[in-house]
């Protein structure tokens, strides 16, 4: 044993002082009594107490002694040296991630065995070691700097939490690997169960990484799909599969809740790494909205996760839009483009008629033709004969070859290719709320915006004066357009999301503000700026509620979940140590494990152990200055003599 600070021994001299204070004693006053026969001890005491008598045994001096040993004991800093895994400059990667939940040891969880190992490392840290911790979760961040203060790391390991998603290993590698630049003895260690992902490989000037695996079992059970699909019109239909990702098979059932109901179980068995598709024959005629599914096991299944037992989906249903269509030309090309589009309704209506239907209509369509009054509603308008309140009609140009796409992105022209597109001719068009997205020589041939919370999209030319339906980007503008009009979900989510996954959201037009309620029943409010807002907050399981509202009310509402499935955190068997060195990649390890030494110091248990004998040192005292009382006097019997008080008095 060794003591970083040797020169606390000089604190022993305190004893000296202590010895004197009981070696000298105090003179008292004499005072003349009538008998000392009740003050014996009190006369044995002062005969005691002359200066400089000799020490006799003393309880409360040999405490005091003791105390005052064990005290510089702690500030010389006693340690002894002990193989550790790094040393140096480390940056210490904590795995936080789902499947570190998993309670394979010995009952425990895999993150808590990866914080006592961490803990570990950080105790037998060498005076001149620096340690960054950095969580792998969902999102991956550095929790302290690269610091020599342990109880700092102490406080961030106690504080730190499981995720319930994958694992950010690229980010956290970067992070760690940036802390190479400088260091002469620079290591990365991983405290992991090995679910790296896709993760990239580290470049060869970084040190290959220390890993340090947690993890005993790969018996899991999961849910790995849950979706329902229906045609417009139709009822859902259901389908779920589980998977078995353990060394033995398993007895499970699937039970299913429609908005929190039981109404359906499935029950079966699955072989050793295995899946079990569970589809539902008949749709679900009963009206729902959300649909969530939980596993049941027998006694005798080994399932160590629990995060993926329970999946959620919502109803998901091919919402019709209704499209009022109307040609002056009879134009083929439009039609059918509008009826080879998934989940349009087209309503064909008669160009002798200037007039419109009463019922309402999600997006109109009008070629070569015009109402004599615009509706409400969203409008294509493909040829527009003559000027509105709206727009302005202009001459004839053209013809024109050299189409161009205009440098503004925007959803309606993406993944659009005009590179062969020549038009014949085409009309100037002119609105002041709408932008350019397609430009001839001469002027735009798409224009698009927003007007009186109106959307409305012009296309000047007639579709036979160019080869535009003749070409690829036909149809994907199209779809693009329809997209663009109204879409039908605010977040279009046909299975959901994954766990950290962003969510991108279109608000109506109308919105001022969004709503999320979380699955813990917290909420989030995003102010509405943009076209698209990204949301983040997806670090939950489970079922979120998305409400549009407008001046506190809300307009619109919508449900999605959040899910595990997949393989990456749900497949818990540990990774083996050297395929995770073979997909990380890296240099040379600065030195192997067993060639580290570290430092075990012992100054919190004496520091502990002092304050014990103080507190047995103010009891011991304190009892001495206690008074004996009548019941402490009969207990003691016969050392209290009544029978001389009795002959005395006589």
């Amino acid at each position: 044993m060794s003591f970083l600070a040797p020169a606390a021994f000089a604190a022993l001299a305190i004893a000296i002082p202590i010895l004197l204070l009981y070696m000298l004693r105090l003179r008292r006053r004499e005072v003349l009594i009538s008998s000392t026969f009740l003050w014996r001890q009190v006369v044995q005491d002062t005969e005691a107490n002359t200066p400089w008598q000799r020490l006799r045994r003393n309880l409360l001096l040999f405490l005091q002694l003791l105390i005052l040993l064990l005290l510089v004991l702690a500030l010389t800093r006693p340690f002894v040296t002990v193989p550790t895994i790094s040393a140096g400059k480390i940056a210490l990667l904590i795995d936080a991630s789902g499947s570190m939940t998993a309670t394979d040891m010995d009952g425990d969880t895999r993150f808590a065995a990866a914080l006592e190992q961490a803990r570990q490392i950080v105790n037998n840290m060498n005076p001149q070691d620096v340690i960054s911790l950095i969580r792998v979760a969902e999102v991956a961040e550095p929790l302290t700097a690269y610091t020599a203060d342990k109880n700092e790391l102490r406080r961030a390991l106690d504080n730190m939490t499981a995720g319930q998603g994958a694992g950010d290993w690229d980010t956290a590698l970067t992070l760690a690997a940036a802390g190479a630049a400088g260091a002469d003895n620079f290591s990365i260690v991983m405290i992991s169960d090995g679910g790296l992902g896709a993760a990239a490989s580290l470049p060869a000037n970084i040190p290959r990484p220390i890993y340090v695996p947690v993890g005993q079992s790969a018996n899991n059970v999961a849910i790995t799909a849950l979706a329902t699909r229906a045609l417009a019109g139709g009822a859902p239909q259901l389908f779920a599969q589980v998977t078995n990702y353990g060394d033995q098979p398993a007895e499970i059932s699937l039970v299913i809740r429609l908005d929190d109901v039981l109404r359906l179980s499935r029950s079966g068995a699955i072989p050793p790494r295995s899946q079990l598709p569970i589809p539902f024959a008949e749709p679900i005629d009963e009206p729902f909205e959300t649909l969530s599914a939980a596993l049941t096991f027998d006694n005798d299944v080994d399932d160590f996760l629990a995060l993926d037992n329970r999946a959620w989906t919502v109803q998901n249903t091919v919402n019709a839009r209704r499209v009022y269509y109307v040609s002056g030309a009879g134009n083929l090309f439009l039609e059918q483009a509008l009826r080879s589009l998934p989940g349009v309704q087209t309503f064909r209506g008669n160009p002798e008629n200037r007039g419109l239907p009463a019922d309402a209509f999600d997006l109109y369509v009008f070629d070569s033709w015009l109402p004599n009054q615009l509706p409400d509603g969203d409008l294509l308008l493909v040829n527009p004969p003559n000027t509105t309140p709206l727009f302005s009609v202009g001459a004839a140009r053209g013809p024109a070859d050299q189409i161009e796409l205009s440098a503004e992105e925007s959803p309606i022209t993406a993944f659009v290719d005009l590179d062969e597109m020549s038009l014949l001719a085409y009309r100037a068009v002119s609105a002041d709320w709408a932008r350019p997205l397609i430009q001839a020589p001469d002027g735009p041939v798409l224009l698009a915006g927003e007007i009186n919370a109106q959307q409305i999209a012009i296309l000047p030319f007639d579709l036979r004066d160019s080869n535009l339906p003749l070409l690829i980007a036909w149809p994907v503008l199209m779809a693009n357009l329809l997209d663009w009009f109204s879409p039908a979900d605010i977040v279009p989510l046909p299975d959901g999301l994954s766990v950290g996954e962003v969510l991108l959201i279109s608000p109506p037009l109308l919105a001022e503000s969004l709503r999320i309620t979380l699955p813990d029943g917290s909420t989030r409010d995003l102010p509405v700026a943009d076209e698209s807002l990204a949301f983040t907050e997806t670090d939950q399981l489970g079922l979120y509620r998305l409400e549009v509202l407008q001046a506190g009310e809300a307009l619109q509402a919508q449900s999605f979940a959040v899910n595990i499935f997949g393989a990456g955190e749900s497949d818990i068997e540990p990774l083996p140590e050297a395929e995770l060195q073979g997909r990380l990649g890296g240099g040379e390890a600065t030195a192997a494990a067993d060639e580290q030494l570290g430092l075990r110091e012992f100054w919190m248990l004496l520091a502990a152990a002092a304050l014990l004998l103080l507190v047995i040192e103010w009891i011991v005292y304190h009892r001495r200055l206690q008074t004996p009382t009548l019941l402490q006097s009969a207990r003691r019997g016969p050392r209290f003599p009544w029978p001389r008080l009795r002959n005395s008095s006589a």
